[in-house]
Parts: C-alpha cells; sequence; structure tokens
C-alpha cells in the first residue's frame, strides 16, 4: 500500500510542472544570467558589505560585458526596543532593507523592481565594545540574509523572461 502512495506521489509530482530554477547548474541559462549582472556602487559600509554579498552570490567579480546592471540603495536602521526603568537601553533592532533595480543594458529596460530586507533584535549589554560588536555583526548578517532574498528574486525574474 505504501509503496503504491509512494508511485502516485511521483506521479502526480512530474505532472505539475516544476522545473528547478538552476537547471543546467554552472552553464545553465539563469546561472549566466546571473553571472552578467554588474552591481552598482552603494554608499556606506552597509552598501560595502551588500555589494560583496550580491558578487559572492552572483557568482562573477565583474563578466567581461555586462548584460544587466544592479541599482540599490539601502536603508540601514537602528533603533532601541526595549528601555529600562533607569532609561537605559537593554535592547536594539537593526534593520536593512534594500531597494533595487535590474536594468538590462541593452535596452535600458527596468526589468525588476523590488524592495527585500530584514531585522535582526540586539541585546545591549553593559560592555560598550559587545554591544558595537553585536551591532556590526548584525548588519553583516543582515546584509547576507538581504542579498539571498535579492539573488533569488531575480533569478526568478530572469527565468520567467526566458
Amino acid at each position: 500500500m505504501r509503496a503504491l502512495l509512494a508511485l502516485f506521489a511521483l506521479l502526480a509530482l512530474a505532472g505539475c510542472g516544476l522545473s528547478p530554477m538552476y537547471a543546467g547548474g554552472g552553464s545553465g541559462a539563469v546561472a549566466q544570467s546571473l553571472a552578467g549582472i554588474e552591481v552598482a556602487p552603494i554608499e556606506g559600509r552597509a552598501g560595502w558589505l551588500m555589494r560583496n554579498a550580491l558578487a559572492d552570490r552572483l557568482g562573477a567579480a565583474g563578466a567581461a560585458s555586462p548584460r544587466y546592471r544592479l541599482d540599490v540603495r539601502l536603508d540601514d536602521e537602528l533603533e532601541a526596543l526595549g528601555i529600562l526603568a533607569d532609561d537605559t537601553v537593554s535592547r536594539e533592532r537593526r534593520t536593512l532593507r534594500a531597494r533595487y533595480q535590474l536594468v538590462d543594458l541593452a535596452s535600458g529596460e527596468i526589468v525588476l523592481d523590488a524592495t527585500d530586507g530584514s531585522d535582526a533584535g540586539i541585546d545591549v549589554v553593559s560592555s560598550e565594545y559587545a554591544t558595537i560588536a553585536a551591532e556590526q555583526t548584525a548588519l553583516e548578517n543582515l546584509s547576507h540574509v538581504v542579498a539571498e532574498r535579492m539573488i533569488t528574486r531575480i533569478a526568478l525574474a530572469l527565468r520567467n523572461r526566458q
């Protein structure tokens, strides 16, 4: 009975129309399109971190002749959340939002105009150094998370375009 159910599930899955996004590996259409994206410079430390995270995920240190340009504007906010009775902050939230556009360099057409973001909680401790280190680590982690979300959305847009 279990074998029959497993066989039925496999047949249903095969007929659903799903296909792997990165079919063909590094030589596949989506991977080649991602490698042809040039990331424009982004302002500030958060921009530097984001640009490096995007370059790592795109798989290219810059194609010889990029087909697309990715323009990114970041909004990095750090706000106090937990306030103790003596008016000291006990918890902070760091939020990183990215507004980005993928531009086709040949036609100037905007292929994708989207926003992604994430946030992280930070404990404020008695050591100022430890708090600053936690804030910086949160920014590094957020840049990786947001870059991953951006690449996924860009890959979907490029796959749908083909």
